[in-house]
């Protein structure tokens, strides 16, 4: 309980020191505009949505633009490398301890449905809007950018500061519990300092030019798919399906406790999900966007999903779900039973690598969306800094590297369901809502791709965030919450101080 309070305050004092810095960027601007006592209201906003698209317009001139350096193959194998990451690895524990037994195994396939129907949300509004930043400019053009489309956007930003660094630290956290297998001795302490130095490991490594990561991303990519493959086809030569039919009893009694455990449960494995997305944070990036968007979305989600499925079934077809549950680098024990220590050293290496590679994929795909905010002159100006020669946002890189590693300090499991019920809150919900307000009231954006049996994925998707929202457990519920009406508080008091929606009557909404 300690524990939630300080998350709670950490996130809260951090909200506070950023809304410090939007007053310090846009408060200059505001005392200039009250100086003109005889301007009308609707004078002063458009004085100052063009002093603020000017200075926006000045800096893109000066900035060198970003490269479309990223394929189909570097695209995929990206969002391929944040969804396996350290996510299947360390998740079916805690999966399995949600439901008590091996009936949370259906949390996979539940999972993988509200993923292809989140999907395709993500491929048709990033297909539409194929720029750096993804939401941010999904939520502000669908919702409207001269009205609430203003303070959605607001809102994901204010979000992301939470749930990127979350997000990171997940990776980062998670891979030094595998480390525990070669040093079990290790304490918390260490273990901490090892998910710190991950973190600005990946920095570093993504402080270069975005043809050389996408190269980058590919070699790691390979060696991801090949430790999957190597527990896939290790798990279907040797598991035992007694073990994996060996549930507790009343396993299937129907009830409230029941559905809420699996909603628990496909919560932790949407988790393990999450990335296929990835592509749509450097859209600005990408080749072809029209086109590479959605197929690197759904290419993904397919091939991962049914490795997961594979793996997490044939584990608990090795090691018996009661002891699995009380084992944290679970996938390494479980090839040290198959072909003994020296197969579960190598398997252990390469799940590190896979590890570090996830890191590597988030911290490439968050550090554009405050970049992108920034551009469009709705975040700090830094975060628009790009690099002369090698073209890649240096300070949003920077800025999240290092905050990441902050919230190293945390546990897996709260790092873990914070990170999701924020993102469900303030943005999953939100998006998939998207979809609809774009096709029914932003005729004039084009849609080169359109979900497939529309809009039954979108209610598919809506309907999974909802359930797993109420199977998270009431305080993370509350945090969500809380963070939502700070976004909304924060905004509010920055579009009154500037005269923007809500505030102008007479402004002419999109």
């Amino acid at each position: 309980m300690v524990q939630r309070e300080w998350l709670v305050r950490v996130f809260l004092n951090a909200h506070v020191c950023i809304w410090v810095f939007f007053e310090a960027q846009f408060l200059p601007l505001q005392e200039n505009l009250k100086t003109d006592g005889n301007c009308s209201s609707l004078r002063r906003t458009a004085v100052a949505w063009s002093l603020k698209e000017s200075t926006v317009a000045d800096n893109l001139e000066k900035q060198p633009a970003l490269n479309r350096g990223i394929g189909l193959l570097e695209a995929s194998s990206t969002n391929m490398l944040q969804m396996i990451g350290i996510g299947p690895f360390i998740t079916l524990p805690i999966l399995l301890a949600t439901m008590g037994g091996p009936q949370a195994l259906l949390g996979w396939f539940l999972a993988g449905i509200v993923a292809l129907g989140d999907g395709l949300v993500w491929a048709e509004l990033g297909a539409a809007l194929p720029g750096a930043g993804g939401p941010y400019h999904y939520l502000k053009e669908a919702y409207g950018p001269r009205s609430l489309g203003q303070m959605m956007s607001f809102i994901y930003i204010w979000e992301t500061t939470m749930s990127a660094p979350l997000s990171l630290a997940s990776g980062a956290v998670g891979l030094s519990l595998y480390v525990k297998f070669f040093w079990p001795s290790i304490g918390l302490a260490g273990q901490k300092l090892i998910a710190i130095f991950v973190c600005l490991t990946c920095m570093t490594l993504l402080y270069r030019e975005i043809r050389s990561v996408g190269k980058l991303s590919v070699a790691l990519w390979i060696v991801v798919m090949l430790t999957l493959g190597w527990v896939v086809v290790a798990g279907l030569m040797h598991f035992r399906m007694g073990l994996v039919l060996d549930f507790p009893q009343n396993a299937f009694q129907l009830s409230p406790h029941w559905f809420l455990g699996l909603g628990g449960a496909t919560l932790i494995a949407m988790y393990s999900y999450g990335g296929y997305s990835n592509v749509c944070l450097f859209g600005g990036e990408v080749k072809n966007p029209t086109r590479t968007i959605p197929r690197s979305i759904i290419y993904a989600i397919l091939v991962v999903g049914t490795l997961y499925i594979i793996m997490s079934v044939t584990i608990v077809g090795v090691v018996p779900w009661r002891e699995a549950i009380g084992i944290p680098y679970i996938v390494s024990e479980f090839i040290r039973r198959i072909y003994g220590s020296g197969a579960a050293t190598l398997m252990t290496l390469l799940i590190l690598c896979a590890s570090l590679a996830s890191v590597f994929a988030a911290m490439l795909g968050y550090s554009r969306v405050p970049y992108a905010a920034a551009v469009d002159g709705r975040f700090f100006k830094a975060f628009a800094k790009v690099h002369p020669t090698k073209h890649f946002p240096t300070f949003s890189l920077l800025f999240l590297g290092i905050t990441s590693t902050f919230t190293c300090l945390l546990n897996l499991d709260m790092i873990i369901s914070a990170l999701m019920v924020i993102q469900i809150v303030t943005q999953f919900i939100p998006q998939v809502l998207a979809v609809t307000m774009i096709r029914r009231y932003r005729k004039d954006i084009a849609r080169p791709f359109r979900m497939w049996l529309y809009p039954v994925p979108s209610l598919v998707a809506l309907a999974g965030w909802l359930w797993m929202l109420i199977g998270s457990g009431w305080h993370f519920i509350l945090l969500g919450s809380a963070i939502l009406l700070f976004g909304i508080g924060a905004y509010l008091l920055q579009a009154k101080q500037n005269r923007e929606w809500p505030f102008l009557q007479d402004q002419v909404t999109a």
